[in-house]
């Protein structure tokens, strides 16, 4: 597995702690950093700020573009995937929107349901195409 993708694994296992926590994504990942398992690779770092530093907009896209679902009712592992995908296609320069999205396809593939890839797939396929007017 590449780094960046064992990056994204890692902050998705950040993420969705910190919504069974209740705490934010940061607090988890200082948390983590304090128990003495930080993330080896300082993209999981980025990641998760990115996502906390955005989540609101990234909640209301979500909101918007999962047609019939609303946030609450997502899988967790689905709502804190997106959230991440969304994240690298609006504000990772770095990451080809295409890559954003085959990544997170590939977390849901492992880690959610059947019916998950397909949903990733259509909202952050949506996002990505109106990615230019949306930040």
């Amino acid at each position: 597995m590449a780094a960046r993708s064992k990056a994204r694994k890692r902050a998705l296992d950040i993420l969705y702690a910190a919504e069974v926590r209740r705490e934010s994504a940061t607090e988890a990942l200082e948390r983590v950093v304090r128990e003495g398992d930080a993330p080896t690779n300082p993209y999981t770092g980025v990641l998760v700020r990115g996502v906390e530093e955005h989540r609101a907009r990234i909640d209301e896209l979500l909101a918007e573009y999962a047609e019939g679902w609303t946030l609450d009712r997502m899988p967790a592992v689905d709502r804190n995937v997106l959230r991440l995908g969304v994240w690298e296609l609006l504000w990772s320069d770095d990451v080809p929107p295409a890559v954003a999205v085959s990544e997170a396809l590939g977390l849901v593939t492992e880690l959610s349901t059947d019916d998950s890839p397909q949903f990733v797939n259509g909202v952050l396929g949506s996002i990505a195409r109106n990615r230019a007017t949306l930040v």
